[in-house]
């Protein structure tokens, strides 16, 4: 074979491997059309939430007395509650009268309902401790309220939980509770029946 021929030859070769290792054009596969979603769930509207409490009630205390201190020792108060709605049902006023061993407690609770983050901010002040401090931030679920907040108790910090529960016409539960483990663990250290008054 001449060495045109050789050349010739090579040249058809290099063609034949180059059209072979050419990839085939690649076609996109068309996407499934995505099936419409749901409309997500609208958000739950709490603003009557504290609506059960509205009016006069009485009230029994039991409080702990050496709250994180392994404490077992309870006493009680007894007291009156009269709940009234402010601005619109977007917040409420509860005046707390009670007596116990430590004498008399006058105090205060403002709850304030925010449309936008579907929360209660609740604010507590007594006659002793004339000013608010953090607000308890939460909502109910299923019937049940929890609130949380984080605060100082004897130069620590500490979580603050509330719950309401046990809700009916004519009564209801409430409890607070302390954790100095960042939740992991909850002493009750208030507990309160309250029982409409006739």
């Amino acid at each position: 074979m001449s060495t045109r021929s050789i050349f010739h030859t090579l040249r058809l070769a290099a063609v034949a491997i180059g059209v072979n290792c050419v990839p085939a054009p690649i076609h996109a596969e068309t996407p499934a059309r995505a099936e419409p979603s749901a409309a997500a769930p609208q958000p739950r509207d709490g603003q009557h939430d504290f609506d059960f409490l509205f009016g006069t009630w009485k009230v029994q205390v039991r409080r702990l007395k050496n709250p994180l201190h392994g404490s077992r020792e309870w006493y009680d108060m007894s007291g009156t509650s009269v709940v009234r709605p402010i601005w619109g049902g977007n917040a409420n006023i509860e005046e707390v009268e009670s007596d116990g061993p430590s004498g008399h407690m006058q105090a205060m609770m403002v709850r304030l309902y925010s449309p936008t983050s579907r929360q209660w901010s609740l604010n507590w002040v007594n006659q002793k401790n004339p000013h608010f401090d953090v607000p308890t931030i939460g909502e109910f679920k299923d019937g049940r309220g929890e609130f949380y907040d984080q605060e100082l108790f004897e130069g620590r910090s500490i979580l603050v939980r509330y719950v309401w529960s046990d809700i009916k016409a004519n009564a209801a539960h409430f409890e607070q509770a302390f954790s100095a483990d960042g939740g992991k663990t909850w002493e009750v250290n208030w507990i309160a029946q309250c029982t409409r008054a006739e």
